[in-house]
C-alpha cells in the first residue's frame, strides 16, 4: 500500500510514499498533524489506540494508491467521532468510509 500526494517540503510529512510497512500510522504523528483542527480535543492511549485501528483498517479497505488527502478526511472523520466518544473501531472506520463518500460526490 502506498500514500500517495504528501507535501515533503512541510515539516508535517516525512515522505511523497509511506509503504505498507509504515503505515501503522505512526499515531502520534497524525493526531499531530491533524489536532490543529482539534485544539481542545484530548485523548488517552487507549482511545488513540482504538482510532489507529479504525484508520488502519479505513485505509487498507481503499485501492492502491492511497490519496493522503483521502487519509485527512478519513482521520479527521475518526477524530471527531472519537471526540463525541464513540470508542468501537468498526463503527469508527464505518464512519469515516461513509464521509469519504459523501465529500467525493
Amino acid at each position: 500500500m502506498c500514500v500517495q500526494g504528501i507535501d515533503t517540503s512541510n515539516s508535517k510529512a516525512a515522505a511523497d510514499c509511506i509503504p505498507a510497512a509504515k503505515v501503522c500510522w505512526q499515531p502520534l504523528l497524525l493526531v499531530a498533524i491533524l489536532m490543529k483542527d482539534f485544539s481542545n480535543a484530548s485523548f488517552p492511549p487507549e482511545v488513540i489506540s482504538v482510532m489507529e485501528v479504525a484508520l488502519d483498517a479505513a485505509v487498507a479497505s481503499l485501492p492502491d494508491p492511497v490519496h493522503s488527502s483521502y487519509v485527512k478526511v478519513l482521520a479527521e472523520a475518526i477524530l471527531r467521532a472519537a471526540h463525541s466518544g464513540e470508542r468501537d473501531p468498526t463503527v469508527l472506520q464505518r464512519l469515516a468510509l461513509l464521509e469519504l463518500q459523501l465529500i467525493q460526490r
